[in-house]
This record gives C-alpha cells, sequence and structure tokens, in this order.
C-alpha cells in the first residue's frame, strides 16, 4: 500500500516548518521542497551541472549561489524558465525517490507552492496552515534582515491566502502551539480512518 500523500503548503510566516516538525514528531516522514532544492544546488549536487552550462555565472565554488542566482533573475527574469527547466524535473525525481522509499502509511511534502505550480494535482489531500495577515506579517518581519518591501516582494508571488482557503482539503489556523499539535494529531488519525474504514 502506497503511503497517503497529504501536501502541505501556506503563505510565509503562516506556520508551515512547524506544522511539519509536528507532523515528524508524530512519526510521519516529511519532504521539504526548500531542502531538496539545496540538496540540488550544493556541490555535487544534480542541479550544479545543467545550471552551470545554462546559467555559468550562478556557480560559485561548485555550488549554485542563491545571492548569484537572485541577482541574475533580478537582472533578467525572463531566465527564470531556463532555471525552472532544469530544477523542476529535478525535484520532482527527487519527491518521486522519497515516496518510494517511504515506508510509513503517510507522506507529507512541505511544498511552498503547492497550488501555484499545480504540485497538488499529485496529492491524495492538502492541508493549508494559515493565520490572519496581522500575525503573518508580525511574524515575518521578526525574522533577521526582512524588510517591508522583501515581504511584498513575497506575497506578490504567492496565490493569496483566501484562494488557498478555497483549493485546500484540510485548513489549520497557526494560533498557538498546543492547538497546532493536537490539530495535526486529529488529522492523522482522520486519514488513517479513512484508508482503513
Amino acid at each position: 500500500m502506497t503511503a497517503f500523500r497529504l501536501g502541505l503548503t501556506g503563505s510565509i510566516g503562516m506556520g508551515k516548518s512547524t506544522t511539519a516538525g509536528f507532523f515528524q514528531a508524530a512519526g510521519i516522514p516529511v519532504w521539504d521542497a526548500d531542502a531538496a532544492v539545496h540538496r540540488l544546488y550544493a556541490a555535487g549536487g544534480a542541479a550544479v551541472g545543467p545550471m552551470a552550462q545554462a546559467l555559468p555565472g550562478v556557480i560559485e565554488g561548485g555550488a549554485v549561489s542563491r545571492a548569484a542566482l537572485r541577482a541574475l533573475l533580478a537582472q533578467d527574469p525572463e531566465q527564470l524558465a531556463v532555471l525552472e527547466a532544469i530544477v523542476h524535473p529535478l525535484v520532482a525525481a527527487d519527491r518521486a525517490q522519497f515516496l518510494a522509499e517511504t515506508v510509513s502509511d503517510i507522506a507529507v511534502f512541505d511544498i511552498p507552492l503547492l497550488f501555484e505550480k499545480g504540485t497538488e494535482a499529485e496529492m491524495d489531500a492538502t492541508l493549508l496552515v494559515t493565520a490572519p495577515a496581522d500575525l503573518q506579517r508580525r511574524r515575518v518581519l521578526a525574522r533577521p534582515g526582512m524588510t517591508e518591501a522583501q515581504l511584498a516582494l513575497i506575497l506578490s508571488r504567492q496565490m493569496p491566502d483566501r484562494d488557498k482557503r478555497a483549493r485546500a482539503t484540510h485548513i489549520i489556523e497557526t494560533l498557538s502551539l498546543p492547538a497546532v499539535e493536537a490539530a495535526v494529531a486529529a488529522l492523522i488519525a482522520y486519514i488513517r480512518e479513512g484508508r482503513h474504514a
């Protein structure tokens, strides 16, 4: 029996990493899209060779420099299509390998742009973590080096929370840690009950 695939998403500052941590603490394996990209960009990572050919200026010390990549995309936004053509298939392969190696009955896929990129089609259900906009703003601006302008840019690239709410199978409000932990435990039980019904 393959694992039940739960796509976990939420805009910046909504508590996605914290929620993923509660799934891990409950023994559910979590695949992290950002961590997968870090592996692909690291020295020896699968993205380094193709990117060295397509975007040679972004390689430093045998790895992809995120700073150089950001600078390139700011200067020439059309290069994003080149980047995505290289990275998306590699990320998809990493995700498929994780699923193939998963021995749990449930697997969580932590994907920031789950709805934006249409990846929810590969999931059995989706979970959106959300919080009121003022709380989200306070959380994000409390991060070191974060500015209002950066937050505005990030939010402009993400689907509005109300649209994500309309598409999500399950929603958890991340107002307090005990409430999130309890909601995660309840969702795991609900999924298992449905699978064994």
